[in-house]
C-alpha cells in the first residue's frame, strides 16, 4: 500500500466537505482526476473508504480511520518543516509538551524562564491537553512530554514524579461554608448544594470534575465558566459562587484577594504530578535538561505529603502567607 502525501492531503479535504466536487475545488484538481486518486487509493488499501451518493460521500469505518492517521501524519509534516526552518534560523532544539491546565498556568511559565535562559537554542511548543490526549500523545510520539496529575496508567510510559498538590475549595469569607463551624477538612458533598464557578469546557480540572461526578450521578450548579485560575478566584471573592481549584493557584491568588480555603476530606484530592516520556526512549540532551529543570523546580522525585494549609489560607483576607516550596508553584 503507497499513499504520497497528496493523497492524503486530497483525502482530507473530500472528508471534510464530504464531497468529490468540493474536495477538487480545494485541492486545485479536476474531478475526474480526484475520483480516479480515490479509487486508486482503496484499491491500494483494499477496501471502501467513501460511501457515495448523490448528495455528496460519507466515510467508512476504514474511511473514518484513514482520516485520523491522515490527520496526524500531515500535522507531523507540518512540524517537521516549521523544525527544519528553525534549524535553518539556528536553533538547535524544539521540545514539544502536552500539558494539563494547571501545569501550563501556574508553574511551567517559570520552569521554561529558567530553562529557555539556560538554553537558548532550543524552542518549546507548550500546548494544554486534557490527561487523555496527554497520555495518548506521549505514547504515538505526537509530543515529547507530557505533564498531568492524578492516576496514570503506565503501561508504555515512564513517570517521573516532581511533585504533590492536592485541590481545595476556594470561597468567599462570608460563605456559609466558610463561616460555619465545622471540620478543618469537608466532603465535597457538603459544597454541591451551592453555585459554582467552573474552569471553561476541555480544561483538564472541569473534565476531572464532570468525570467524577458524572461516575456518582450528581452534577455541579455552574453559575458560570471562565477561562482561567486568576478569573475563578475573583468571581468566588465577587461572591458569584465557589470554586475548585489546585492549592498552589488558591494560595498565589489569595494574597491579594480575599478568599477562604478548605481542604477537601476525599482521596482524590490530593494529587501527584507526573512528566510522561515513552518507556525506552532515548532522549535528546537538552529534552534531558528541560526534565532536570522540571523536578528541580518540584522540589525532586518522590515528593513527600502535602502539608496542612497555613492559617493565612484558612482565613483568606489578605494576610501574608508561609513561602511555598516551588513543587506547589
Amino acid at each position: 500500500m503507497h499513499f504520497d502525501l497528496t493523497d492524503l492531503r486530497l483525502f482530507v479535504q473530500v472528508a471534510e466537505s464530504k464531497s468529490l466536487t468540493k474536495g477538487a475545488e480545494r485541492s486545485h484538481l479536476s474531478l475526474p482526476a480526484v475520483s480516479a486518486r480515490v479509487k486508486e487509493m482503496e484499491k491500494q488499501a483494499g477496501v471502501r473508504l467513501l460511501y457515495r451518493a448523490p448528495r455528496g460521500v460519507a466515510l467508512t469505518p476504514a474511511g473514518q480511520s484513514l482520516l485520523q492517521h491522515a490527520r496526524i501524519l500531515l500535522a507531523q509534516i507540518e512540524n517537521l518543516k516549521g523544525d527544519l526552518q528553525r534549524f535553518g534560523e539556528g536553533v538547535k532544539g524544539h521540545i514539544r509538551i502536552f500539558a494539563n491546565t494547571t501545569a501550563v498556568t501556574e508553574f511551567m511559565p517559570e520552569v521554561l524562564a529558567t530553562f529557555l535562559a539556560r538554553h537558548p537554542q532550543v524552542d518549546v511548543d507548550l500546548q494544554e491537553r486534557l490527561t487523555g490526549e496527554i497520555i495518548r500523545g506521549v505514547l504515538d510520539g505526537t509530543t515529547d512530554l507530557g505533564i498531568v496529575s492524578g492516576p496514570i496508567d503506565a503501561d508504555g510510559l515512564e513517570l517521573h514524579h516532581f511533585s504533590t498538590d492536592r485541590l481545595v475549595l476556594a470561597l468567599a469569607p462570608d460563605h456559609p461554608l466558610a463561616k460555619a463551624k465545622r471540620p478543618e477538612k469537608l466532603r465535597f458533598a457538603d459544597a454541591l448544594a451551592y453555585d459554582f464557578i467552573g474552569l471553561h469546557e476541555g480544561s483538564t480540572l472541569q473534565t476531572f470534575l464532570n468525570r467524577l461526578l458524572r461516575d456518582a450521578n450528581r452534577r455541579l450548579r455552574i453559575r458560570i465558566q471562565v477561562s482561567n485560575f486568576e478569573a475563578l478566584c475573583r468571581m468566588v471573592e465577587a461572591g458569584v459562587g465557589i470554586g475548585v481549584v489546585p492549592e498552589s493557584a488558591a494560595l498565589r491568588h489569595s494574597r491579594t484577594m480575599r478568599l477562604v480555603l478548605r481542604e477537601f476530606d476525599e482521596p482524590w484530592a490530593v494529587r501527584e504530578r507526573y512528566i510522561l516520556t515513552r518507556h525506552g526512549e532515548a532522549l535528546p540532551a537538552f529534552t534531558q535538561a528541560l526534565i532536570d529543570t522540571i523536578l528541580h523546580f518540584g522540589g525532586g522525585v518522590g515528593g513527600g505529603p502535602v502539608s496542612p494549609l497555613p492559617e493565612a489560607g484558612r482565613s483568606g483576607v489578605g494576610k501574608p502567607r508561609a513561602k511555598r516550596a516551588k513543587a506547589a508553584s
